[in-house]
């Protein structure tokens, strides 16, 4: 399945199809999204993005850089399980990782401040 980001797609308000006058172009191209879902090891995907760039991804996710605001330092934490997640409630029974995700570590609950598909690295807050 392709994923699109064509501005306008679709029908009309009153109903009718738009006509399209051109092809699909390559930066119009999207990508689906990466679960970040938590597993034994880590794993980091990297991609190549427009303009020869690259992103990394995290697909698997076993430890996390924890803030834990009391002490003003960062440990690196193991992640247990996810707690509840604001994106969508079934990334909690599947395990997936988001930003602003509540998350179960060994030190204790965690808010993850970072964007694992886009940054490469779970950092989290610790609650």
């Amino acid at each position: 399945m392709g994923v699109n980001h064509r501005a306008r797609q679709g029908r009309k308000p009153s109903g009718g199809r738009y006509i399209s006058r051109r092809s699909k172009r390559v930066f119009e191209q999207g990508r689906l999204p990466s679960a970040s879902t938590v597993s034994e090891n880590n794993k980091v995907t990297m991609l190549r993005t427009r303009g020869a760039n690259s992103k990394a991804r995290v697909t698997r996710v076993h430890t996390v850089n924890l803030f834990d605001t009391t002490e003003k330092k960062h440990v690196k934490a193991t992640v247990n399980k996810v707690l509840e997640n604001a994106a969508n409630r079934h990334f909690v029974r599947q395990n997936i990782i988001t930003q602003g995700a509540v998350i179960e570590t060994d030190k204790g609950k965690a808010r993850v401040t970072s964007r694992p598909g886009q940054d490469g690295t779970v950092n989290a807050i610790l609650l």
